[in-house]
């Protein structure tokens, strides 16, 4: 059970749903509220990306850059064979919570755009991509990702060190020798 992970994954998004709807009424800083909302948007992005996601449902998404400057999506699926009730309550939190704030933050959009209340949509389209990167992350990860997590890992480890490893050793008499054919 993780229920300080569940606690994180509602607080920061639904303090930051909250944080739009009253901000007017506790400042009158656009500037501060803007900022506000933003950071508590970039740590629920932060937090559901890199903690949340891999201990709630056993999922987790990143990019990765390889030596020839191109991105790949790495998207990993845990392999759980089952699921304690406890956990399925908090994986039905987690996708909750998941899928309905880029719902509340398209509904917020909708309503700047006719209310025109312009300067609030970079706000609230910060909000989606935010939100929605996630949501998509995480659904890829539940509908494609059949690596578990210690087999990427090992992988990655593995494969990208031991080509560039040469083997060294100190012989007696202080020098170094390289490679098999042992040259000093």
């Amino acid at each position: 059970r993780h229920p300080l992970a569940t606690f994180f994954h509602l607080f920061f998004r639904v303090s930051a749903i909250v944080a739009y709807l009253f901000c007017d009424w506790f400042s009158n800083s656009f500037v501060a509220c803007f900022v506000t909302i933003l950071l508590l948007l970039s740590f629920d992005f932060w937090s559901v990306k890199n903690v949340t996601g891999r201990l709630l449902v056993g999922l987790r998404w990143w990019n990765q850059i390889d030596e020839d400057g191109k991105s790949h999506w790495v998207f990993e699926a845990k392999r759980v064979p089952t699921i304690a009730a406890s956990t399925e309550a908090e994986a039905r939190i987690f996708w909750l919570g998941l899928i309905i704030c880029p719902v509340i933050w398209t509904m917020f959009f909708f309503s700047t755009l006719f209310s025109l209340r312009l300067k609030w949509l970079a706000l609230v389209i910060a909000g989606i991509s935010l939100q929605t990167a996630n949501l998509y992350g995480y659904i890829h990860c539940k509908l494609g990702g059949q690596k578990t997590i210690s087999r990427v890992t090992s992988r990655l480890f593995g494969t990208t060190d031991v080509p560039k490893r040469q083997s060294r050793r100190i012989s007696e008499d202080g020098t170094e020798e390289h490679g098999k054919t042992g040259t000093r």
